[in-house]
């Protein structure tokens, strides 16, 4: 904190603040307790812990967006030495938005998809600053450009699901500051954004609080975002603060258990440099999770002298569909000309930001989406021949594992019958075998046979993840498709299912293909590592080589935009960049030109690059 922040009042001030909620039989259950912390002029006060550790509730609280008629809220909350809980709502009406602003992590449904951008921002200036229609227009458009949206003026009249999630992040931004607010409450605003344009968006807080000179309190459960951009930290656990100080005191030497479960859990860049195999994380009794391991009766690793996917030339792309004949006006090239061999009991990962064409080549490996041209073959047998039985065959030896896992589940199915459904389906076991496969599958991913009966609801969101590995587990695949894995979870569930995902390799030999944007989490688990960008793979190799000798000026930049969990790089300035990853969409005819590859080390292929990457070397 700067001198002038120690000395001077803070800005916001929390007091004891518990706030409960009414449950089903009228009861009030505290979920945020007696929790005290202030944040001054200027400063930058983190609120760290996982889903459930009330730091969301804490900041609604703040705002008194809870409902009143279920939500109790105790203590002081003092904004300016104003205190907000004893302000009638009319008045809180006027502090919201112009006052404290607040963003949240999933812009697309803070936005109202059926306005464009610019009414939205311009409906804010109207409403609190009591600006005319066309001083407003203006105003909007000199936001939109101080949070570096490109052609500012051309995207007023843009709708939200024509942006990418970086840019509806940035409209979000310019929405919050459009009333000059003295505190931004930014609550997980990065979490589900692409590491760059993660980056991007922190600078751009960190330039417009040195700009505005207004204070920011910061929510999330990434300990390299809290080095990065925080004055302070206070770390929840259980609706309790367990943990307030400097954030260059917490992270080098923390006091409660657990801050050092979340510091030990958090996968940093560059700690494999030297070791050969991937390597699990430490996790701690602290964790919400049931952390049981994996049974350790290791199974042999197949031979490893034929590939066990083998992938060349993958092509796939999409029609748009234009005009009253809904004829073909052009095409998403999603995945162009992509080659690469996967080895028994190996991981590949495929990194890249969103758009770049990743989830597609993993769906068009299984087959879930049906590539234009190129071969794939598993063990050995091209599968872009198969249909019907043999293809449904085929698919029992390579399974997927997706993103979202509430999604994957049917929430009207127990777990055991999801679990035991393939089993079911492909006829692998009958009677009573099936209800002993089915608890030998949630015992293998460290869940009890007893949870058979529950529902998908009734599970934390690293259950359910387990869950969704466990019936890939059911048809004992050779191979897994697994597609963002772990994007979704908090830290030390992530470095759960992590070390899970390696004892299942360890112990069955399993090859993965690891689809992640995620490059902290891809050095720690990869045999090898392949980069896309625009559908193509511009840099392929060892992990070792890709992390250590990077190559390609992409690779370069996604790797450079990891927030590294250590606050004394705080004060280094990033270029502020608004550059996004271009439309794969091309008109009709198009055919990219032929790239060439050279291999810098063993096994270590990158692509030559143009112009459209400068002169970086």
């Amino acid at each position: 904190m700067s001198a002038k922040a120690e000395t001077a009042s803070p800005v916001l001030f929390v007091k004891n603040l518990s706030t409960s909620f009414r449950m089903q039989d009228g009861r009030f259950h505290k979920i945020v307790k007696d929790v005290s912390f202030d944040v001054g002029p200027r400063e930058t006060v983190a609120l760290v812990g996982e889903s459930g550790s009330g730091k969301s509730v804490t900041a609604l609280s703040i705002m008194r967006l809870l409902a009143a008629s279920n939500s109790r809220v105790e203590g002081s909350i003092q904004l300016g030495g104003t205190e907000l809980l004893a302000l009638p709502e009319a008045k809180m009406q006027a502090v919201r938005g112009n006052e404290i602003a607040m963003i949240f992590q999933e812009p697309m449904t803070s936005l109202n998809p059926v306005l464009p951008i610019g009414s939205q921002i311009a409906e804010v200036l109207t409403r609190h600053r009591a600006m005319s229609q066309s001083a407003a227009h203006a105003e909007t458009i000199r936001l939109l450009e101080k949070v570096r949206i490109p052609e500012a003026r051309s995207r007023f009249a843009e709708y939200p699901h024509r942006l990418s999630g970086g840019m509806r992040q940035r409209v979000m931004i310019a929405m919050a500051l459009a009333c000059r607010p003295k505190l931004l409450i930014a609550d997980e605003p990065t979490t589900a954004l692409d590491v760059t344009i993660q980056a991007q968006t922190l600078a751009l807080i960190k330039a417009l609080q040195d700009e505005d000179g207004m204070s920011v309190l910061f929510i999330t459960h990434d300990m390299g975002v809290v080095a990065e951009i925080a004055d302070r930290t206070v770390v929840m656990f259980k609706g309790e603060a367990v943990e307030v100080g400097r954030t260059e005191d917490i992270f080098n030497q923390p006091r409660h258990p657990y801050s050092r479960t979340l510091l030990s859990s958090v996968p940093k860049l560059g700690s494999m440099t030297g070791v050969p195999e991937p390597m699990r994380l430490p996790v701690f009794e602290t964790s919400r999770e049931n952390a049981e391991t994996v049974p350790k009766a290791r199974r042999s690793k197949p031979g490893a002298d034929q590939p066990l996917l083998s992938v060349r030339n993958l092509t796939t792309r999409f029609d748009i569909r234009s005009g009253l004949l809904r004829r073909v006006s052009g095409r998403v090239h999603a995945v162009e000309n992509v080659s690469f061999d996967i080895m028994p009991g190996e991981t590949l990962s495929l990194v890249g930001e969103s758009g770049c064409g990743k989830s597609t080549t993993g769906r068009s490996v299984t087959r879930l989406v049906e590539p234009t041209s190129g071969e794939i073959r598993l063990v050995g047998t091209d599968i872009m021949e198969l249909n019907g039985r043999a293809l449904r065959a085929m698919r029992r030896n390579v399974q997927m594992i997706f993103q979202d896992p509430f999604a994957s589940l049917d929430p009207r199915t127990t777990v055991g019958a999801a679990v035991a459904e393939p089993i079911l389906t492909h006829e692998l076991e009958t009677g009573p075998h099936v209800k002993e496969r089915v608890a030998d599958l949630l015992r293998r991913v460290g869940l009890g046979p007893d949870v058979a009966g529950r529902y998908p609801h009734e599970f934390s969101g690293g259950q359910r993840q387990r869950i969704c590995i466990a019936r890939a587990l059911a048809l004992d695949p050779k191979l897994i498709v697994a597609d963002e894995a772990v994007s979704a979870l908090d830290v030390s569930i992530k470095a759960q299912v992590m070390n899970l995902l390696l004892d299942l390799q360890e112990t069955l030999g399993l090859a993965y293909l690891f689809i992640s944007h995620d490059m902290a989490v891809v050095e720690r688990v990869s045999h090898r590592v392949a980069v896309m960008y625009l559908g193509e793979i511009v840099e392929i190799g060892p992990r070792s080589a890709v992390f250590e000798n990077p190559q390609h000026p992409y690779t370069r930049k996604l790797i450079a935009a990891v927030p590294i969990p250590d606050p004394a790089r705080r004060g280094v300035k990033r270029p502020l960049l608004s550059d996004e990853i271009r439309s794969p969409v091309r008109p009709t005819g198009y055919e990219p030109a032929i790239r060439v590859y050279r291999e810098v080390s063993p096994g270590h292929f990158v692509q030559q690059w143009g112009e459209e990457w400068g002169n970086a070397a």
